[in-house]
């Protein structure tokens, strides 16, 4: 079992790369940056929020925040919009992946930096300053590692995807996908898409459970942990007992999964973390600075398990 566990850690951090910022200490005060925000979708979403607020109001920077309530078209008018206030750089957590060739040319050519975050986009990367995200892949491929360990390689698994089109759904499912096809007996028998909502996961699991035999169901893997916060409580509906009858392992880390960890509902959650727009801030000042910024400025995050999941909760409630 070490070396299975040895050999899949090696599949997960293939091809890694931290490359940091070399930023100079300037915290940006005075500078006007626009922030597209995806939506609020998530207790993840909202605690993103919060903090790149905080941390632009700490620093002094005049943030203009809009909320695109999960709208490409919203977003779009929102970066118009900031192109039209003529501010100093953009934030862009984009709702999918394409689509955003014309409005990103429109912001190069008013030389307004943009900075994605959290999310990806297909764009031409001349485009765009860079990316300040998660390795999605990396969250993906964690998820199955200890999936496979913890099953002994053997397990017929319901899986909750994310928004369709957005590189975090894609990007984990391939990365998750890359390790289960090493095993034969690791199988995904239902894959459906609840847009990263709560209450979408509960009635898809709801769904399942009356279509499927709950008895073969090893395993919920849920792209984030609100989706698997509303399966756990399908589950519970149903008669069974999350976390034991049916494992769950999900992304983000929140409190509510924690929670659910400690009750021994929840096996496993790996952290997304909320903490991209210091390094976002960072690459912009550095820019405006004069210096060379990467494509790509990686943000990590851990596995977490039931064992440290009462005091991690005591942590994220304060």
């Amino acid at each position: 079992m070490r070396f299975l566990w040895t050999f899949i850690l090696i599949i997960v951090f293939e091809g890694m790369a931290i490359v940091p910022v070399d930023a100079q200490d300037n915290s940006g005060k005075g500078l006007t940056i626009g922030f597209s925000q995806v939506g609020s979708e998530s207790a993840w979403r909202l605690e993103f929020t919060r903090v790149i607020k905080a941390e632009a109001q700490e620093r002094g920077i005049n943030l203009i925040f809009l909320n695109a309530e999960n709208s490409q078209k919203n977003q779009i008018s929102a970066l118009r919009s900031f192109i039209a206030q003529h501010v100093d750089a953009i934030i862009l957590a984009p709702v999918i992946e394409t689509g955003w060739d014309q409005v990103l040319r429109e912001a190069k050519d008013a030389r307004i930096p943009v900075v994605i975050i959290d999310r990806n986009v297909t764009a031409d990367e001349s485009l765009y300053l860079t990316r300040v995200s998660s390795d999605f892949v990396f969250e993906g491929r964690l998820a199955a590692a200890w999936l496979v360990q913890a099953t002994a390689g053997t397990c017929k698994i319901v899986e909750l995807e994310g928004t369709v089109g957005s590189s975090a759904a894609r990007d984990r499912q391939i990365g998750f996908n890359d390790v289960i096809k090493l095993f034969p007996d690791m199988r995904i028998i239902v894959s459906q898409s609840g847009d990263f909502i709560r209450e979408n996961g509960k009635k898809i699991m709801e769904s399942i459970l009356k279509t499927e035999d709950p008895a073969k169901i090893c395993a919920v893997w849920s792209h984030n942990d609100d989706m698997a916060i509303g399966a756990i409580q399908a589950i519970k509906d149903a008669g069974l007992k999350p976390g034991k009858d049916i494992l769950i392992v999900s992304v983000d880390a929140t409190p509510d999964i924690f929670r659910a960890m400690a009750d021994g509902d929840a096996n496993a959650t790996i952290e997304l973390s909320p903490y991209m727009g210091g390094p976002a801030f960072d690459a912009i000042i550095a820019y405006l600075n004069g210096q060379k910024i990467p494509k790509w400025i990686p943000v990590t995050g851990k596995i977490y398990f039931p064992d440290t999941a009462a005091e991690e909760y005591a942590k994220r409630v304060q």
